[in-house]
């Protein structure tokens, strides 16, 4: 055996706004497998995913299900695991990116690219509708307000 590595694998994390459909699975089957070589070769291989839970497609979804952002999410984050677990798919970790800890770290790269000057200020313009107090993602705009 050759050195042993320290490796880490992921997917692209699908969004929790529907079901993991054939293109997902099979990025994840093939991840696994992957995963599943370089651990059995001894190798430090840790494979982690997890579901996109931020954006305009999570706030449409959610509003047209009549649930909370929250809710909705966990639906669709309990249908995903459900799916893979069905399919054998051997996650070291599979989360969320709402998570508390995604929360944590985000805040701690943050922190080091401001301190190292990479990140600036400036002014953006964005639509606003007085009528739901919230500024709108282009997704919501059709024609006007």
């Amino acid at each position: 055996m050759t050195t042993k590595r320290k490796i880490l694998i992921t997917c692209a994390l699908p969004y929790a706004n529907g079901p993991i459909h054939l293109g997902h699975m099979l990025e994840h089957i093939e991840a696994d497998i992957y995963a599943r070589f370089q651990k059995m070769n001894g190798h430090e291989c840790t494979f982690i995913c997890a579901d996109d839970t931020h954006g305009t497609p999570i706030m449409i979804g959610a509003q047209k299900a009549g649930l909370t952002p929250e809710d909705y999410i966990a639906k669709w984050h309990e249908d995903h695991t459900q799916d893979f677990r069905n399919f054998n798919i051997n996650f070291d970790h599979y989360g969320s990116t709402h998570s508390l800890e995604n929360k944590n770290l985000c805040q701690i790269f943050y922190a080091r690219m401001k301190e190292a000057g990479h990140i600036h200020k400036k002014p953006v313009d964005q639509l606003y509708c007085e009528n739901d107090k919230m500024f709108l993602p282009d997704r919501f705009v059709k024609g006007g307000c």
